[in-house]
Formats: structure tokens, C-alpha cells, sequence
């Protein structure tokens, strides 16, 4: 008896789904996930207009993949400059988003698992602060608050209270004033052809 208890813990313990790196057989399933979350409009938003034609920040592109191997959330950050300093300098910051779970997964933990994962890997990196438009009692566990974007604007509309960020070392948007722009690497001309 104590076998099989033993071994129903053990399957039980194991989790439903794994946190990897995004690769390029990822990108179907990515985009009908993400239409299916977000729905049509998905591409209209602001923080849409910044990705565009963009590639996501090095190592910062992750999926959760059920035990088959499916990808059943996704999360990408993205290389943008938040304005600038009180010196004029342009401050390097992430835009993450967007951060989709599969409707038929939600409550397992995939998206706090994402989270988790991209900030680590972000803070790892180097990086000094991650910005988002997201549902701010969603995010706020994460440690993201609408004070540090207070001096900040999205191209296009936003919702100020929506628009967050978390400092990855301490005090790196102080000051930061002005637009958001996408500043990471560009899609190769023949690739945004295709994505068109």
C-alpha cells in the first residue's frame, strides 16, 4: 500500500508543464495560441507597435510545453529605450508581453511560471528594469507598480494605470522621462515579408 501512495505522490509532485526557450518550430503554435488568448485585436495595441519588426531580446523568448510537448503558454520581452535620463541619456529597459496561457490551462500556475522565469533570466542578463501594460493586480506580486512609468508614454493609446514596471536594479528609471521606442535588433526584410 505504501508503494502505490508513494508512487501517486510522485506523479502528483511532477509539474503538468516545463518552462524552455522559445525555438523557431514554436512560432505556429505561439500565434494561434496567442489569438486564441488575446484574441483578433491583439495587434492593434500600442505595445504591438513597439514589437513590430522586432526580434525579442537575447534568451528572452520562453514557452511552457505541456508533458507531450505542446506549447501551452508564452511570454517575450522585448530590447526598448524608456525615455531618457535627467542627463539626456536614453534609458535601456525590456517590454515584456505578451504573456498567454492556453484559456484551457489557466489556474495550473503557467503564467506566474513564465513570470518567474523571464524576470530571473532578464535580472540575469543584466538587464536594469522590465515595463508591461498589463492588469496591474495580476502584476503587482511580480513587484510591477505604476510609479516608476509615471513620466513615461506608450506610442498610441494606453491606460496609465495598466502601464507598470519593475526595476531589476534598484533606482534605474529614476528620472526617466518621454516615449517608449523600440530599440532591439530588426526582423531580417525577408522575414517580416512572410509575417505579413
Amino acid at each position: 500500500m505504501a508503494t502505490v501512495l508513494n508512487v501517486v505522490r510522485a506523479f502528483f509532485s511532477q509539474p503538468d508543464f516545463t518552462v524552455d526557450a522559445e525555438n523557431p518550430s514554436d512560432v505556429v503554435a505561439r500565434e494561434n495560441l496567442l489569438d486564441q488568448a488575446m484574441g483578433a485585436d491583439r495587434r492593434k495595441k500600442s505595445s504591438e507597435k513597439i514589437r513590430r519588426g522586432r526580434i525579442p531580446a537575447e534568451g528572452l523568448a520562453l514557452v511552457a510545453r505541456d508533458r507531450k510537448g505542446h506549447v501551452i503558454g508564452t511570454v517575450r520581452l522585448w530590447n526598448i529605450e524608456a525615455g531618457v535620463n535627467g542627463e539626456g541619456h536614453a534609458v535601456d529597459a525590456l517590454l515584456l508581453g505578451p504573456l498567454a496561457v492556453d484559456p484551457a490551462q489557466e489556474g495550473k500556475g503557467i503564467g506566474s511560471a513564465l513570470m518567474r522565469a523571464a524576470i530571473t533570466e532578464a535580472k540575469k542578463r543584466g538587464h536594469g528594469a522590465v515595463l508591461l501594460v498589463g492588469d496591474a493586480p495580476y502584476y503587482q506580486r511580480f513587484g510591477f507598480f505604476a510609479e516608476k512609468t509615471a513620466h513615461l508614454v506608450m506610442p498610441g493609446p494606453f491606460a496609465r494605470d495598466r502601464f507598470l514596471a519593475l526595476e531589476l536594479i534598484p533606482g534605474w528609471l529614476d528620472g526617466a522621462v518621454g516615449m517608449i521606442v523600440a530599440s532591439g535588433r530588426k526582423l531580417a526584410r525577408a522575414s517580416r515579408n512572410k509575417a505579413a
